[in-house]
């Protein structure tokens, strides 16, 4: 069980490694000890639900039942507020692996994985009943804000060492050098072309944001590198059935994970929802969808 949960913490950057995991959760315990908590008490629900409910041996034990489960436990404890979110977080896991089972039925005959699109739908309706039910409490970092205000800043430094580590971290919700130092040790661990093709992705999606004129509190923090990273590993490698085009749709899909991103964070701004991994899941199900119509691609 234990093994199976920390491939199911690697899963979330689609690697099935069990060190890697251990590096990961290790990443996250650094950067707040109450989150890695969290972490391995959601990632270890999710992965016991999918056992006991009698899933597939083999999806169990690669911890494909955990890593939903994971992200969610810890995106409802980060932007939850009160004394119950920790209860929350476990509940709101739980229920994501039940999410996923489902999810994985209904995706099945179309060939296309479901990704972590659970752990977004599940934490998108929950930090959207903040405001209709009083159980729930939204954290005060998450306000709604009016389109019709927005400005646009693009002024602040320029910091590059930070943005090509951050981008990692924030797959996680981490802001910490360390934790994205040990993430990136995660990722080489378990094949150095993941590791590799994670630093083209972010270092992409850095050039892309710039490029584009995206906010610089935004791009350094690598709130445009992480979904780039996870996206440029499911096109180019995991995923990818032609090698020989694979880094070169991979670095693509990686730039345009930017401007979907920044749609994606104006969509949801009069929500003061956060984007998630909505951007990774949107452009790799674009691809992988079009790769099944185009397959010489």
């Amino acid at each position: 069980m234990i093994v199976s949960s920390l491939k199911g913490i690697s899963q979330v950057i689609l690697i099935e490694n069990a060190v890697s995991g251990f590096f990961i959760l290790t990443a996250i315990t650094i950067a707040s000890y109450s989150l890695g908590v969290i972490a391995l008490f959601s990632v270890i629900i999710g992965t016991l639900i999918g056992k006991i409910g009698g899933a597939d041996n083999t999806s169990v034990s690669q911890g494909l039942f955990g890593y939903n489960s994971l992200l969610t436990g810890m995106a409802l404890f980060l932007f939850l507020s009160g004394d119950d979110r920790w209860l929350i977080a476990i509940i709101g896991a739980a229920i994501t692996a039940f999410f996923t089972a489902a999810m994985i039925h209904f995706m099945r005959k179309t060939g296309i994985p479901i990704l972590t699109f659970p752990y977004i739908i599940l934490t998108w309706f929950l930090l959207l009943t903040t405001y209709r039910l009083t159980t729930f409490k939204i954290s005060p970092e998450l306000k709604p804000q009016s389109l019709s205000n927005w400005t646009l800043d693009i002024k602040g430094e320029t910091n590059w060492l930070d943005g090509a580590v951050n981008g990692i971290g924030q797959v996680f919700f981490l802001d910490n050098n360390i934790s994205g130092i040990l993430l990136f040790i995660a990722l080489f661990w378990a094949g150095w072309k993941i590791g590799l093709y994670a630093l083209i992705g972010n270092f992409s999606a850095l050039l892309t944001s710039y490029g584009l004129g995206g906010e610089y509190n935004l791009i350094f923090m690598g709130l445009y590198g992480y979904n780039a990273i996870l996206t440029i590993i499911a096109v180019s490698l995991v995923f990818n059935e032609n090698h020989k085009t694979g880094l070169l749709f991979g670095t693509l899909a990686a730039c345009i994970t930017v401007p979907i991103t920044a749609s994606v964070v104006t969509w949801l701004l009069p929500y003061g929802l956060p984007p998630l991994t909505m951007p990774f899941v949107f452009c790799t199900w674009l691809f992988l969808g079009a790769r099944k119509v185009l397959p010489s691609f």
